[in-house]
């Protein structure tokens, strides 16, 4: 099996990032989920492919594992792990430095853009994410 084609993004976290207990707040880290996999799905496909389809997230599991403050570097990054059928799941990790903060595994469904009905992913869009 190939490996995953893994995007990379830089965050510094800034002020209005944080919750009360200033750490990073858990919306704010779906937010750099959902930001992160629509570049790499952008980064992947053509123009055409994304005005053929679109997602629809199902389901989120986030482990929270350290905290990001004030001013930390984190670096996102992404890959699909699996597409069969029309779902496909997308693992999310965010580091500083070295150190796991918080991982995310999302499933999402494939829909045609017209229609909005779930759609198979075909094997050349899920080759696309493997190297």
């Amino acid at each position: 099996m190939r490996e995953p084609i893994q995007h990379h993004k830089k965050i510094l976290v800034k002020e209005s990032d944080l919750d009360q207990l200033h750490h990073v707040n858990n919306t704010v880290y779906l937010h750099w989920v959902q930001q992160i996999s629509e570049e790499h799905w952008r980064k992947q496909t053509s123009a055409a492919i994304q005005q053929q389809y679109v997602w629809m997230v199902l389901e989120h599991h986030i482990h929270y594992k350290k905290q990001a403050r004030l001013g930390d570097e984190i670096t996102a990054l992404t890959f699909v792990s699996e597409m069969t059928g029309v779902r496909s799941i997308r693992n999310v990790e965010f580091y500083k430095g070295d150190e796991l903060l918080v991982t995310c595994q999302s499933q999402w469904c494939m829909l045609d853009a017209s229609s909005l009905r779930p759609q198979r992913v075909p094997d050349e869009i899920a080759n696309l994410f493997r190297k």
